[in-house]
């Protein structure tokens, strides 16, 4: 693990424990760049390709379930998931702006991270691991590769499941850029990782996606940057 970049002017130091290009730490630095948090934060690359985040180390000392992001507070503390450490960066600084500030928006925009996480992002990772090579042997202990079509045709219903949405609005949870459209982003990331193409039917997601891409925080992410 090598650290990639430092906190600054003496603020306490997050650091954050991810794979800059993959798909899941693209929600987390998404959402640090909407909230002009990147400063305070040290990023410490895990190489996915070589297994270390199934280190025992890391799994004792980071992360039970030997997955990246981690989020890791200046007293040793460690956030894991993706909407959890989302959740606790908007409520740091500022008014909450991604994961909702009334009943109303904080319901919808869970409601539909998770339904982006099921039925896309979760999907296509469920594919990528044993419907095609995924990691590499030396990580892919076990494949079904039934398993894992059948999770890449549920993926593909998916995204018409999302095109139908925003058919009838701007964005995935309602008027505002929230949570939900960096879950679907990150799912259409890893859609491109492995060659899973969106529908042509799809306009309105595939508008959708271009619009996004051009969002400061999003086009600034390793996982763009790499295309």
């Amino acid at each position: 693990m090598n650290t990639v970049a430092m906190a600054v002017d003496g603020e306490p130091a997050m650091k954050i424990y991810d794979f800059p290009i993959g798909p899941y730490p693209t929600r987390v630095r998404i959402a640090l760049a909407e909230k002009n948090l990147q400063s305070r934060v040290e990023f410490v690359m895990v190489d996915l390709r070589k297994g270390e985040h199934k280190d025992p180390e890391f799994i004792a000392g980071k992360n039970y379930s030997g997955t990246v992001p981690v989020l890791e507070l200046a007293d040793g503390t460690c956030i894991a998931e993706c909407t959890a450490i989302t959740e606790y960066l908007d409520a740091l600084v500022g008014e909450p702006v991604l994961t909702g500030s009334t009943a109303f928006e904080r319901g919808m925009i869970h409601m539909m991270s998770k339904r982006a996480e099921l039925e896309l992002l979760d999907a296509i990772s469920v594919y990528f691991h044993h419907g095609t090579p995924g990691l590499g042997p030396l990580v892919e202990q076990y494949q079904n590769r039934e398993w894992g079509l059948r999770q890449r045709d549920k993926a593909l219903r998916g995204m018409h499941y999302f095109d139908d949405v925003l058919r009838k609005r701007a964005y995935v949870a309602g008027d505002a850029f929230s949570m939900a459209d960096i879950t679907v982003i990150a799912g259409l990331i890893f859609a491109d990782i492995v060659d899973l193409a969106v529908p042509a039917e799809c306009t309105a997601l595939l508008a959708w996606y271009e619009r996004m891409k051009m969002r400061p925080s999003v086009k600034s992410q390793p996982a763009f940057v790499r295309r």
